[in-house]
């Protein structure tokens, strides 16, 4: 073999550089404590959204849970994820009925493919009109502040009771995302191949805040200092209201009831934050300031083994 060439004093000086760059960038990311590669992460106890309660104090599910068939899932790219029908109780004449559908992915987060502007279009509808960002109109005064949370992040974190009678954990004490009042619904109008309206909206939960549009996700979930990734596309569906403005009450009105028990199906960001979990988090004294959580507080369970596939 001829190691002339490799002799070059040019050769050299490229070799040299490329070492001292590549030492340079990994003491970069060392020090601001950046991280390229998003690991999975997933709820306490593996908590899959199926186990969302089907009936709430004003809601009720109609029908079994809808599961795409294996192929329909790999394009969808999880497996962790629910399609249920709730109608409204009580209804006099035409009953409200909203199509909720939630899916969970985790780990390298990159382009999110799969909301209704896209998929429906793919599918054959037409958009009839963009709505636009709609404000969600929660009931804040379920929420109380989660004083556990100090620094930064203080009266951004709020927490919300449980149901005590369709929860599985009756009275149990949740975090919601963060500034849960900012929550955005992105609504449009589409018509079906027969011409009939109806409407969508959606929003995500990605690393413990929100957003409205796909676009946004990325931004929000590949946090450069965060260690893991995850988002929960949240997402409602209606042929029963007249405007994307009631598609937003309505949906209101069950995310009232039901972000809570979302909530427990994605992980506890403060939690992750502080490096309390998983248990096997290596950043423990993380980035959140906090006092001890209030005895009626329960810890993360660990995490069952991964349910649903990465991000796609």
């Amino acid at each position: 073999m001829n190691w002339r060439p490799l002799r070059n004093p040019a050769f050299l000086v490229a070799l040299a550089v490329l070492v001292a760059a590549s030492a340079g960038l990994s003491a970069a990311l060392s020090y601001f404590k950046i991280v390229l590669q998003k690991e999975e992460i997933y709820p306490a106890g593996g908590r899959l959204l199926s186990a969302i309660p089907r009936e709430t104090p004003t809601w009720r599910a109609e029908g079994a849970d809808r599961r795409e068939a294996p192929d329909v899932e790999e394009v969808l790219g999880t497996t962790n994820y629910v399609t249920r029908t709730y109608v409204r109780k009580g209804a006099t004449g035409r009953p409200v009925a909203l199509d909720l559908h939630a899916a969970y992915y985790t780990g390298m987060v990159d382009t999110v493919p799969h909301v209704p502007d896209r998929c429906f279009v793919g599918g054959g509808m037409q958009i009839g009109a963009v709505v636009g960002d709609l404000p969600l109109p929660l009931d804040a005064s379920r929420w109380r502040p989660d004083e556990t949370v100090t620094g930064p992040l203080a009266g951004t974190v709020h927490r919300a009771r449980l149901d005590n009678t369709w929860s599985d954990a009756p009275g149990a004490s949740v975090r919601l995302p963060r500034d849960p009042e900012q929550i955005g619904l992105r609504t449009m109008q589409f018509l079906t191949k027969e011409g009939r309206p109806f409407y969508a909206g959606y929003f995500f939960i990605a690393n413990g805040g929100t957003v409205s549009r796909a676009e946004e996700v990325r931004l929000l979930a590949f946090d450069r200092t965060s260690r893991y990734a995850f988002y929960c596309k949240v997402q409602v569906t209606s042929g029963s209201v007249s405007s994307g403005e009631e598609l937003a009450r309505e949906a209101a009105s069950l995310f009232d009831e039901l972000l809570p028990e979302i909530m427990r199906c994605v992980p506890d960001w403060v939690d992750v934050d502080r490096g309390d979990y998983p248990p096997d988090n290596p950043d423990r004294g993380g980035a959140v300031a906090a006092r001890p959580a209030p005895a009626n507080d329960a810890g993360p369970a660990a995490a069952a083994p991964p349910t649903a596939g990465p991000a796609r």
